[in-house]
């Protein structure tokens, strides 16, 4: 009789607990959870950039890593004492379970806001705070866009665009008013309310305004690289010409790849 098939979860954990041993890597026996905190961060916007390339192999590859650094992490767990993969799985299978009962039980719900709503009342339930689980290390606007829709999720929120363009409009106000006072500290503190207070509209605009931003920047990116190699071309270099003469390179870069 044919022995009982390794899942693949089963494998990369033997393959770890492999790379742990006495016998096995250096390297890989080194590493603590901090250390493995940095390499799942960098694989998790590896996916997100697979995702965007829409590459399913690169995506394959990439959801592979992460899956690696999450593997990792929980044989490092388990060695001290703390929790088994075993456990990180049934733990969210349990979760998600819960957070379903419209799927796995009897209650009913309407449509997707309707899903969301029980979401979030399901967590209250569990007695963890609404901004409770919104990772630090999340990047600046992405956090902040999160935030604000969990607030807005509770009614904390305006009740329609134009209070946060009103609001938008209030902030860059104050923010002049510390430049002109030459206040570095409420510069830095009204800069923050500003991007806050645009983050919010982006929200209610259905934007997610860390999207927008590196869309923002990688067409800034196309363009100021068309300038430099016409420049190139021209056998210039950026000490030689006018800002001027920089503007017009850029217009034309616009057209040329819009």
């Amino acid at each position: 009789m044919e022995g009982k098939k390794e899942g693949g979860l089963a494998i990369l954990e033997r393959l770890v607990r492999e790379l742990r041993s006495p016998q096995g890597c250096p390297w890989d026996r080194v590493q603590k959870k901090n250390d493995l905190g940095r390499y799942l961060l960098n694989e998790a916007y590896e996916v997100i950039e697979a995702i965007e390339s829409n590459s399913p192999t690169d995506l394959r590859e990439e959801l592979g890593d992460l899956l690696f650094q999450i593997v990792f992490l929980s044989v490092l767990a388990d060695e001290e004492g703390e929790f088994t993969l075993d456990e990180v799985v049934s733990q969210v299978a349990e979760k998600m379970v819960r957070r379903h009962p419209h799927v796995f039980g009897q209650e009913k719900v309407e449509g997707v806001e309707g899903v969301k709503k029980n979401w979030e009342r399901i967590k209250g339930e569990e007695g963890k705070p609404i901004l409770n689980g919104i990772p630090k290390s999340l990047p600046a606007l992405r956090r902040a866009q999160e935030v604000t829709k969990r607030a807005a999720q509770v009614g904390f929120d305006w009740p329609d665009v134009t209070g946060v363009l009103a609001k938008v409009e209030e902030e860059f106000g104050e923010l002049k008013q510390a430049m002109e006072k030459g206040d570095e500290r409420r510069v830095r503190a009204e800069m923050g309310d500003l991007l806050f207070a645009c983050v919010n509209l982006a929200r209610m605009l259905r934007v997610e305004a860390e999207e927008a931003l590196n869309e923002t920047t990688k067409r800034f990116i196309g363009r100021f690289s068309y300038i430099e190699n016409k420049l190139k071309e021209r056998r210039k270099g950026f000490e030689d010409v006018t800002l001027e003469e920089m503007d017009a390179i850029w217009e034309e870069a616009k057209d040329v790849l819009s």
